[in-house]
This record gives C-alpha cells, structure tokens and sequence, in this order.
C-alpha cells in the first residue's frame, strides 16, 4: 500500500482521494454491491466513502472511461448495465486473448513456470468449490484459488499489456458471475477440467490447452448466462406486477 501524499495543511491531496475512491467504488461494482443501472450521486457517494466531490467526480470519469460506469448527459453516472449480450461477447474475447496468452506462455514458459502451475493446479483441486453439500455456497478460498490458477497459466507469456487485458477481462466477468449470484455447475466436473488443462500445458501441447481453456471459459460463461437471464426475467415480472 501506497504512503497517502499530504498538503502542507495535512490533508490527503485531490489525487490521492480520487485514486482511493475509484479503487474501493471499481471493487463494489465488481463485487456486484454497486448494481447495474444504480445511480451513482456524488452527494451520496461523498458521505459512504469520505471523499470529497472533486475527486469522486474523477474516479467516476475514470471508471465510465474503463465500461464499468456510465455517463448520463447533464445527469450524472450509473454503473453499467450487465446483459446477457454483452456477457457473451466478454466471454468469447476472453477465449481468444487468454488462449493467446497460454500459447506464448507455453512457448516461453521455464522450469519454475512448470512448478507453478502444478502446484496452483494442485492447491486447488484440494479445495472444495462450495462450503456446502446441500445447497451451493461458494468458497471464497476456492475463488482464489482458481484465480491463482489462472493467472499461473498465462504468466510467462511476457507481456505485461497482455497480462493486464486478460486480467481486466477476469475482472469484469467475475463482475457478471457476481450479479449472477452463487452459480452451481450440475453435471461438470470443474476439477477435471483444471487437471486437463494443467496437463496440456505443462505437456507443451498449445493446441489442445488453448482448446480446453476456451472451452472451460465458453462452460462457465454459459452457466453465467442462463444464470443472468432468469434474474432479468425475474426482475422483469416484478416490475409488470408493481406496474
């Protein structure tokens, strides 16, 4: 963590508020807290994240520059819609550009790049991905986990703007997977995907790896979508019986 930088009078500067907001307003959108459509007004925001309108003003601009708000002519921001299409889209981008990512890591990858994907590939099939048996729960260690594994995968592609999309794109589809709500796999086994995949590339086979993640990613994404469309449904039939 960053020393905040201060004025002479003591207080944090205008852009070191407006980074911190920006970071902890980008993770509740992410987090799904901030919901699609929301509102978001300066003079509401001000008192829940003690920033001051100047600095909110900038992260909104900053978050709308990135998709995740959107700018309202003459009337603000509201967090950016989720849909179902747009869903789609992010996911079949994120097929491409993270089998991009796996083939140049597989490419370039060393000794130590083996070790860690076999060992986040192993941290994570002794984890269960929901803390319950009778209902699904999800496990936040799972999550990090899998994110772990993910990232261990593509990381020697040497990169870095590479590195940074793909993990834009994880970020934003988390965001959906998060509107979604808690999203149970019926007759996957994600498990058994991961070691697939683990395998491939670990064997230097880019072609059948970069086949497996997209498909992985093209798996989740549909469960993802069904998931979001009865929540549209349902949001839709309560606003015809309010109406």
């Amino acid at each position: 963590m960053t020393t905040p930088v201060t004025t002479e009078q003591g207080m944090r500067s205008p852009d070191t508020q407006a980074t911190a907001v920006y970071r902890r307003l980008r993770a509740d959108i992410l987090d799904g807290r901030l919901v699609p459509g929301m509102r978001l007004k300066v003079q509401h925001l001000a008192a829940e994240y003690g920033a001051g309108p100047a600095p909110l003003r900038e992260a909104l601009a900053q978050l709308a520059a990135e998709g995740l708000a959107r700018r309202i002519e003459q009337r603000g921001f509201r967090v950016a819609d989720a849909d179902p299409a747009g869903f789609a889209a992010l996911i079949r981008t994120r097929c491409l550009v993270e089998a991009l990512a796996l083939r140049e890591s597989i490419a370039r990858g060393d000794a130590a790049w083996e070790d860690q994907v076999a060992a986040a590939e192993r941290r994570l099939a002794r984890l269960p991905r929901s803390l319950e048996t009778t209902r699904f729960v999800s496990n936040p260690d799972w999550e990090v986990a899998h994110r772990a594994f993910h990232r261990a995968l593509i990381a020697a592609c040497d990169a870095p703007p590479l590195l940074a999309f793909c993990e834009r794109l994880r970020e934003e589809a988390d965001r959906y997977r998060a509107l979604a709500n808690a999203v149970a796999y019926p007759g996957r086994d994600v498990g058994a995907e991961h070691a697939a995949i683990a395998e491939a590339a670990l064997d230097r086979d880019a072609d059948r790896a970069a086949t497996l993640l997209s498909q992985h990613l093209g798996a989740t994404g549909d469960f993802v979508r069904v998931a979001l469309e009865g929540r549209q449904t349902s949001k839709a039939r309560v606003r015809r019986r309010a109406a």
